[in-house]
């Protein structure tokens, strides 16, 4: 079964699955934008959609991928390519992941005690967003590795 991206050997929720990440990178952006141009409510809106979306994308389809093809290679097989890609794009995205949700829930609700929440607010956002888009970026090249034919 082929993908729907050109040349890929994917199934099509493999590239459905990237290219909704990609489309959540760039709405991360322009939920960052939205926070500069003092839109407080917009921001908060579009950033806890994509989270939760990624939330539901990586409970879905990336973990079980993960426990499924990479797992039984660790630690054997961790200097071979394909298994260290996944595996950092994996544990750096879990980050990102765990960080952005603990964000929501200091920002966006009173559910943390006030020695738990976070003082510096956009320092953490934007580091956040930054992470993320290292684990895009690490998530494309995991995608490359694993599904584009080259030569």
């Amino acid at each position: 079964m082929h993908g729907i991206i050109p040349g890929s050997a994917a199934a099509p929720a493999a590239d459905g699955v990237l290219l909704a990440e990609i489309l959540m990178g760039f709405a991360l952006i322009g939920g960052a934008v939205l926070a500069r141009r003092r839109r407080f409510r917009a921001h908060a809106a579009c950033q806890s959609v994509v989270v939760l979306l990624n939330l539901v994308v990586i409970a879905g389809f990336m973990m079980p991928s993960f426990r499924r093809a990479v797992e039984p290679g660790i630690p054997a097989h961790l200097g071979r390519i394909y298994y260290w890609l996944a595996t950092a794009h994996g544990v750096l995205g879990l980050a990102a992941e765990l960080l952005a949700l603990y964000i929501l829930l200091a920002a966006g609700t009173a559910l943390l005690p006030d020695w738990f929440r976070l003082v510096r607010y956009r320092l953490w956002m934007r580091a956040t967003l930054v992470l993320w888009w290292l684990v895009l970026v690490l998530g494309c090249a995991t995608y490359a590795r694993w599904y584009l034919r080259f030569g």
